[in-house]
């Protein structure tokens, strides 16, 4: 992918939150579908001290926070408030924090009985001009948009890519049952012959777009399907207004490093706290 001539926006406060802002509110539209299609479920969101709590289920990796310290000053006060919200659901309480959070906010986690739980890499670039020769529809793979009735085969495509891995692969099936119908969020399929390959996923907001839930099934790897599933995400996302596509990775993963081949840079290191007090 050609990236020359991208200007990359310097990684201060302001770019961290239109980042977090941005993951939190694709992760927010799936609650809201899980809320409409399970409503047993209990799933529900609510915001507190501009951070976005989120509930999806016990377990599921979206039940935590996106923005904490970000956007306001947090007090103990406001982390009971945040706390009781997952207490009350059985869930544990989870924090995705920037490091360019407040840096008042760390001691407060310390001091509360927080620990570092996992690391991610939050990658960033500025979108540009896509090559046309891995735009849909050039050649045997071809990419498309998956339409409202199928759900299940996008679902089980994205599942089918996991399957080396059966805690993953069911998350994915059923997470990937919601994502035809959240709003905000455009389900992608790559076929080749017009048999489904690979999936991805893509979220708009607030000119960010939002690069995940790439999968492809064993039998179809090393054929080029994420590289066209990427580049016609980002084609779709600049069409449609956006400047700055994300996506987040394990650090040191191979993910990370397809994604710096293809012009992201790494933003910022994230940290999830849990509270195990």
């Amino acid at each position: 992918m050609m990236t020359q001539g991208l200007v990359y926006p310097f990684v201060d406060l302001g770019l961290s939150r239109r980042l977090e802002r941005a993951e939190a509110h694709a992760n927010t539209c799936f609650v809201e579908a899980r809320a409409e299609r399970s409503p047993a479920s209990g799933a529900a969101w609510v915001r507190i001290g501009g951070a976005s709590a989120m509930f999806d289920g016990v377990g599921s990796p979206i039940t935590q926070t996106f923005g904490l310290g970000l956007f306001e000053e947090i007090t103990s006060e406001t982390l009971t408030r945040i706390e009781a919200f997952f207490h009350e659901r059985g869930a544990d309480v989870d924090h995705e924090v920037s490091p360019l959070a407040a840096p008042s906010l760390f001691p407060l986690l310390g001091g509360r009985g927080y620990r570092p739980l996992e690391f991610t890499s939050v990658m960033f670039r500025p979108l540009g001009t896509v090559p046309a020769s891995r735009l849909p529809g050039s050649g045997p793979l071809t990419v498309r948009l998956a339409s409202s009735d199928e759900h299940q085969a996008w679902a089980d495509t994205s599942a089918k890519g996991w399957s080396e891995f059966p805690e993953a692969a069911a998350f994915m099936a059923d997470l990937g049952a919601l994502v035809v119908s959240a709003r905000d969020l455009t389900p992608f399929f790559a076929e080749l012959g017009g048999r489904p390959i690979a999936t991805a996923g893509l979220s708009m907001s607030g000119g960010v777009a939002l690069m995940a839930g790439a999968s492809t099934i064993p039998e179809g790897r090393k054929k080029g399907a994420q590289l066209a599933l990427l580049e016609a995400r980002l084609q779709h996302a600049a069409d449609r207004g956006c400047d700055l596509a994300m996506m987040c990775a394990q650090p040191g993963s191979a993910s990370q490093r397809n994604a710096e081949r293809h012009g992201f840079r790494i933003a910022y290191t994230r940290v999830k706290w849990r509270l195990w007090a």
